[in-house]
């Protein structure tokens, strides 16, 4: 098992940004690829961004243009810059990896971390 632990979660007003970091037990290089879902109240959890292990992202339209994904890899974290939040941001922000081992595909997720934007 491999532990993912997030943190910078906290309250922020409406427009104001956040910085969520990831940090790994693994070496991040030894994962397929790394990212963050969030997960809102009576909602089901969503995609919020990726990263490759070759550097390549990918976003959910609801971010594009706002929040960032990038590696770390001097401190094995993985990192979500947020910014020109929004209520419709709130949610549990939770931490995700991929590994492979041959065919076999490996899934590890973290505790999750607390965002709530205030109106």
């Amino acid at each position: 098992q491999v532990q993912l632990t997030e943190s910078g979660g906290g309250l922020v007003q409406a427009g104001g940004s956040l910085r969520l970091s990831c940090a790994s037990q693994r070496i991040i290089a030894d994962f397929e690829d790394m990212g963050w879902y969030r997960q809102a109240p009576g909602k089901q959890r969503e995609l919020v961004a990726t990263i490759t292990n070759g550097g390549l992202t990918n976003y959910t339209d609801s971010v594009k243009g706002r929040y960032t994904i990038s590696k770390d890899s001097a401190h094995n974290s993985v990192i979500l810059r947020m910014s020109n939040l929004r209520p419709e941001d709130t949610a549990v922000y939770l931490c995700n990896a991929h590994s492979r081992v041959r065919h076999l595909l490996y899934t590890y997720w973290g505790q999750g971390t607390q965002v709530t934007v205030a109106s």
